[in-house]
């Protein structure tokens, strides 16, 4: 069997992403609202804090870039329509210090250069979105504002590259001050014993929340039509008159709109359609100054910029939320980083409590040192209790996915394992009956025979035997208990239920069979969720000792060899 026991430097990592994941969460959120200037520096500023503080404790090397790639992808995970550009601001800044730690070691120098280069990034990614966005217009647009304002101001010498250079020095500074917060913090994790009345976090499972509970419909051909659309748009917008391009983009964008919510709501943003008016009249009037356009002119090629920034903006959102496709994100996670999967889930385990422990605004600008060493020294006492419960074997397994998200493709795949390894399984798969790309039922299967039973079909029945679009077979629904109750009779040491949902939550369905397994029998229980309802089931049969697995983020394979090696068949 292969080794895919999760290495201490990724539980660090994983710990580390999730503190730094939980202040862009809490923080981003908050500043970014109040339309606080420069928030994104000081979200990077606190993730800068963040990993040179632990650094101190944990020198593993490669800690700084697992650390970004796990707060990325909890980052984009949050509800946004947004997704590449948090993903390549994080793992720049910590790759970035990576580097400079890698090239200068861990010293005053290595933190500081370190820090300015990924507080800098911010700057270089604006202006590279400036770009993607609007065009190499943008360029024309800003040197002739240049011109106007030397002109206007009477400035003989060229300051062209004056308001870069500026805002690179602010950039700088504030990396410097943020590098000597993370080492005045770390020092203080080495020098400083644990404060006796600190309470340490209890983390544990009980508190993570589902999250999402979309069931939008994936899809692969969507994708393709989209970044093809999206090439499309701007062959057009370059090659083409104006009649063409403002036709088709708009069309574009209402096709979108339609299909995908987050484009919407991109649109709907009164910031989106102040920016569109004031480049148009901004263009219009610079360039009829600057460059003797007539006005007219200038009015077009601002509106060529913003029709592009129109199809650029909600290209990256369409496109985005297509990549969030659970079997997309599954298909990355199988890749060479083969503990990945392992150390995001870790993270979402310990999400819900490490935003619960930021405090309140007022307590952060009180005193940042403080709260900061605090949060950090919650991630030591996270790093103890993973490693205590490292070889545990949890009662309940629950498999959460959205609709049509592949549970029951993980089940299968996580029950073969087991079976090749000897150990005893035994329950029930449901297995989707499709014709002509619709879903017309559902069919029972038994896990130990492979025997096949009727158990939901496409129709209308008495209210009784309906759920959602589909009539239950009762006799199905009496096959399938048996089958679990035959499961718990021959101590099979794990029963799989595929799925749990409504219908038991209303004491139907697999209820009773379930109140017994937990009540009788000593074997673990795999069981699959709709998002959106772990935590109702959670309390409707009050679970304590439990794990939530999300499809999509953890390797089925590596769940299995994980329960196998625990119960000594590998």
């Amino acid at each position: 069997m292969k080794n895919h026991d999760l290495s201490e430097t990724w539980i660090k990592a994983s710990i580390a992403g999730t503190i730094w994941a939980a202040s862009e969460i809490v923080l981003g959120s908050f500043l970014h609202n109040l339309r606080v200037p420069f928030s994104g520096n000081i979200l990077t500023g606190i993730g800068i804090v963040i990993l040179i503080a632990i650094s101190y404790s944990w020198k593993d090397r490669g800690l700084f870039w697992r650390a970004g790639i796990i707060c990325a992808i909890m980052k984009t995970i949050s509800p946004s329509a947004v997704i590449f550009g948090p993903i390549v601001a994080i793992l720049s800044e910590a790759l970035l210090l990576e580097l400079s730690i890698r090239l200068m070691g861990k010293s005053f120098g290595g933190y500081v250069v370190g820090s300015m280069l990924a507080m800098s990034w911010n700057l270089v990614q604006r202006i590279a979105n400036l770009l993607i966005f609007y065009g190499m217009n943008i360029v024309d647009l800003y040197a002739d504002l240049i011109k106007l304002a030397q002109k206007q101001l009477q400035i003989q010498s060229d300051i062209l590259w004056m308001p870069l250079l500026v805002l690179l020095v602010v950039y700088c500074v504030m990396g410097i001050i943020s590098a000597v917060i993370g080492m005045r913090i770390g020092r203080k994790l080495l020098l400083q014993p644990k404060d006796p009345g600190f309470i340490p976090f209890t983390f544990g499972s009980s508190a993570q929340k589902s999250r999402s509970n979309s069931d939008f419909r994936y899809s692969i051909t969507w994708l393709v039509a989209d970044f093809v659309l999206l090439v499309a748009a701007l062959a057009i917008l370059n090659y083409t008159e104006p009649i063409f391009w403002v036709s088709g983009i708009s069309l574009l964008a209402t096709v979108w709109a339609f299909r995908y919510r987050r484009a919407l709501r991109q649109l709907s943003k009164p910031r989106f359609w102040l920016f569109f008016v004031g480049i148009t009249m901004l263009t219009s009037l610079v360039f009829s100054k600057v460059q003797g356009q007539n006005w007219q002119d200038g009015m077009l090629i601002g509106l060529q910029m913003n029709f592009r920034a129109v199809a650029v903006v909600l290209g990256f959102s369409v496109l985005g939320t297509e990549l969030y496709n659970p079997v997309i994100r599954s298909f990355f996670l199988q890749t060479s980083f083969k503990q990945l999967p392992a150390a995001l889930e870790l993270s979402f385990e310990g999400l819900p409590q490490m935003i619960a422990s930021i405090p309140d605004l007022k307590t952060i600008l009180k005193n940042p040192v403080s709260v900061m060493y605090q949060v950090i020294l919650m991630g030591e006492e996270r790093l103890q209790i993973i490693q205590s419960k490292q070889n545990a074997l949890s009662k309940v397994y629950l498999v959460s996915g959205i609709l049509a998200a592949g549970k029951t493709t993980f089940a299968k795949m996580f029950t073969e394992v087991l079976v090749n390894q000897q150990i005893k399984v035994g329950g029930i798969l449901s297995e989707r009956l499709i014709e002509n790309e619709e879903t017309i039922g559902y069919d029972l299967i038994d896990i130990a025979s492979q025997d096949r039973i009727q158990f939901l079909r496409l129709g209308k029945g008495s209210i009784q035997h309906q759920i959602g679009r589909f009539t239950i077979d009762p006799k199905g629904v009496e096959k399938g208990v048996q089958l679990i109750d035959l499961a718990i009779n021959s101590e099979m040491q794990l029963i799989v239920i595929d799925e749990v949902g409504k219908l038991e939550l209303r004491g139907e369905g697999w209820a009773t069979a379930i109140q017994k397994l937990l009540a009788l029998s000593q074997s673990t229980l795999l069981i699959t969720v709709r998002s959106g309802l772990e935590q109702e089931i959670i309390d409707k049969w009050h679970l304590t000792d439990y794990q939530i697995v999300h499809v999509g983020v953890t390797d089925p394979v590596y769940l299995a060899e994980r329960i196998c090696k625990i119960l000594g068949k590998s």
